[in-house]
Parts: C-alpha cells; sequence; structure tokens
C-alpha cells in the first residue's frame, strides 16, 4: 500500500505560516499534481511529504504509516528535483547505482536493477558516459532512474522540466506519463504549468497562498471551477473575468456591462439580492454573431496569430478588453467594428467580492 494522507497539515516559519490546514488523501497509484503560482507552498508540502521539511502540525501517513518523524530514507519515497543533482564525477551508470551502493546491495544485484532501469528509460547507450556529455532531458531521465531504482512506494517530482526547453518538455512529459503507466507507482509531481498539470494528472490539487482553491481531475477543473481563481488560472487562453451589473426580471436576470447585456437562467446561479457579479466566459466560447442584439460589440484593438486560430482582442475603452479565440480565415482587422455572442451553456457567475462560483450546486455544497 502506498496511498497518502495528510491530515490538518500546517507549516510555520517562526510566528509566519504558509501552509494552512492541508487536507488531502492521495489513492493507491494515483497521479496527482499540486498546481499554482510560485509563493502558493506546492514545494513546500511536497518537501514536508519527503521528509525534507518539518511538519508543524497535523498528521502525514503513508502507506498508511505515520511518518511525521520519520527520516526521508525510511519513508519508502524517492524524489526527482528541478535541477538533476547528479555527481558530475561519476558516470551515468554510477550515478544510477549510487544509492543502493550506499546501502550495500549486493553488486549483482545492483547490475540486474541498473539494467532494468535504464532499459525502461532508454538510457542503456549513456551508461559509460559522465553527465556533462548528456542533453537536459537525458540528464532528467539519469535523474528518474536513479528514483525509480530504489522501487519506491511513492514519486516526488519537485518541477522536474522547468529547465528543459519547449521541445524537451514536451518530450519529457510523455516519457514521464508512459512511465507512470508501466510502473503504476503513487506519484506526487508539483508544476507551475497547467499543461504539465492538465496532460500528466489523475487529479490535480490547485493551490494558492497556502490553502487548497480546488481539488478534481483536469476536466472537472477546468468545466466547473469553483471560484474566480481557479477559472483564470486553468486555461489558455485565460477565461475572460467581466464585472457586470444585476438587473433581475421574470424568470431570469440580465447582466450588463463591457459593451454586452448577458440573459442568464436564475435556475443556474443564485443571484438573489445581487447587484453586481464577475462573469467567465472563455475565449473559445465567444461566438461570431452579428445579427446577436445580446452580444458584446466592440473595436478590434489587437489580432494575435496562434496559427489556425487568432486571438482577438475587443472593446471601446483600455483595460476593459474582452478576447475572443476564432479560426484565422475568419480573423477580423484591427479598427473594424465586430459583434459577439455568448455560449450560455458555457458561461460562469462569481460573486463579486469573494470570487466563489455561485452555481447553485456549488454554493450548497458550502452550506
Amino acid at each position: 500500500m502506498s496511498a497518502i494522507s495528510c491530515h490538518q497539515i500546517i507549516k510555520r516559519y517562526g510566528d509566519t505560516q504558509v501552509v494552512h490546514q492541508f487536507d488531502l488523501d492521495v489513492s493507491d497509484n494515483e497521479f496527482v499534481v499540486f498546481l499554482g503560482p510560485s509563493g502558493c507552498g506546492k514545494s513546500t508540502i511536497l518537501r514536508m511529504l519527503a521528509g525534507l521539511e518539518d511538519i508543524s502540525g497535523g498528521e502525514l501517513l503513508i502507506g498508511g504509516t505515520r511518518v511525521n518523524d520519520l527520516p526521508p530514507q525510511e519513508r519508502g519515497i524517492a524524489m526527482v528535483f528541478q535541477n538533476y543533482a547528479l555527481y558530475p564525477h561519476m558516470s551515468v551508470r554510477d550515478n544510477i547505482a549510487f544509492g543502493l551502493k550506499r546501502l550495500k546491495v549486493p553488486k549483482s544485484e545492483i547490475a540486474r536493477r541498473v539494467k532494468e532501469v535504464s532499459d525502461t528509460l532508454g538510457l542503456e547507450r549513456y551508461l559509460e558516459r559522465r553527465p556533462t556529455e548528456l542533453s537536459g532531458g537525458q540528464q532528467q531521465r539519469v535523474a528518474i532512474a536513479r528514483a525509480m531504482i530504489k522501487t519506491p512506494k511513492v514519486f516526488l517530482f519537485d518541477e522536474p522540466l522547468s529547465n528543459l526547453d519547449a521541445k524537451l518538455r514536451n518530450h519529457m512529459r510523455v516519457e514521464i506519463a508512459r512511465l507512470h503507466q508501466t510502473l503504476r507507482t503513487t506519484t506526487v509531481y508539483v508544476t507551475h504549468d497547467q499543461h504539465e498539470a492538465m496532460t500528466l494528472a489523475d487529479r490535480i490539487v490547485l493551490l494558492r497562498d497556502g490553502r487548497i482553491e480546488q481539488v478534481g481531475s483536469p476536466r472537472e477543473i477546468y468545466e466547473n471551477p469553483r471560484s474566480a481563481f481557479v477559472a483564470g488560472f486553468i486555461g489558455t487562453p485565460p477565461m475572460n473575468l467581466l464585472e457586470m451589473t444585476v438587473a433581475h426580471g421574470d424568470g431570469g436576470a440580465v447582466l450588463r456591462g463591457h459593451g454586452g447585456t448577458v440573459r442568464v437562467d436564475a435556475r443556474r446561479f443564485a443571484l438573489e439580492g445581487r447587484e453586481r457579479v464577475t462573469l467567465g466566459i472563455r475565449p473559445a466560447h465567444l461566438l461570431a454573431r452579428p445579427d446577436d442584439a445580446g452580444a458584446f460589440v466592440g473595436e478590434v484593438q489587437l489580432v494575435e496569430y496562434l496559427g489556425n486560430e487568432v486571438l482577438v482582442s475587443i472593446g471601446d475603452e483600455p483595460g476593459s478588453e474582452i478576447a475572443a479565440l476564432v479560426h484565422s480565415a475568419q480573423a477580423p482587422r484591427l479598427g473594424e467594428r465586430v459583434r459577439f455572442g455568448i455560449d450560455a451553456a458555457q458561461l460562469h457567475l462569481f460573486d463579486a467580492h469573494t470570487g466563489a462560483s455561485l452555481r447553485r450546486d456549488a454554493v450548497a455544497a458550502l452550506h
């Protein structure tokens, strides 16, 4: 068993608390990604799991055993760092085998396991080279092999791809995904890159200021964000978040602002007593509707060519632009006045002050 249970975990540095009441259960063989902006606490939590940071409060269980006070080597974990941490004077073979040699594992067993992991990661022909003779991606594979050879209960990855260029990041992301499918080892992976999180994770833990903002599958977090922060953080290009006034009427409400008018089904959203809300709509869900009287209207301020698509920014006042994603063949010209409607099934509403989702099911879950 290699499940992880975090109960009310906190972290303090002196009088400053940086992790607040962290509660999370990671299932056997699950791939969980900690995601969030710099300073949100994701690496600190990972280091507490690894035993590299003391836990200020709460309880941490790995495989059902309380490990708060156990040293790293007794937790059954292996960690892959951002900077590889390879020994430059050793061969790749010796770097991979180093941990087993320290544990006095027999030479024959070390040789067997080095061959096994190097075959899995495609490192056979590099075993006699030094790390300085390898590319960044190859060095990262060596770091993974060194962790993997210990046959850990849990893999911990601390932003392992951030030092690689875009092409190598894509390649290594695929390799890590394939490795997890093969080994099925419980994995916790830290990144600030939402693309890595969305493509690798069984579940994403989105963190903000040392607190969990939302936990869910990539699809759940993308389609049903629980806050304006989640909505704005997840998705490329980012969601439009627009302050709108609310006019209540029979059977619904009308939102106005940013040169547009949007009719909302009051059965979906808790709008009672609200005068202002934040409307969220993804650029891909703004639709070209030249005859739609309820659409957003504005002048094209910017056209960003993305290949098959263009990102169009419209608005009549600086700082109030709305982004729409359209096919390149339909790209408007700079300065042209355009009109975009909203796919009503795809809009999101958030409390203008707290940022909490106003979907009725989300509001009900908080009470």
